[in-house]
């Protein structure tokens, strides 16, 4: 990866859903950024829980998740 790309991606953080992690973990490896550290869970009524457990302020984001 050349430095123009590196700049780009010095501010990305990529996030992964439950849905697909094998699929998050592939884009990270092949854009060269470690996968952003993320609980996912449920309550006691079965609504969905997403804890971020780390830093994002000012960052740009990528979420993988199927909405299906």
């Amino acid at each position: 990866m050349n430095n123009q790309s590196q700049d780009l991606l010095a501010n990305v953080s990529i996030l992964a859903g439950n849905a697909n992690p094998e699929l998050s973990q592939q884009i990270a490896r092949q854009m060269g950024i470690p996968l952003g550290k993320v609980q996912v869970g449920r309550f006691s009524d079965g609504e969905i829980n997403i804890e971020i457990m780390e830093n994002i302020r000012g960052r740009d984001i990528f979420i993988i998740q199927s909405t299906c």
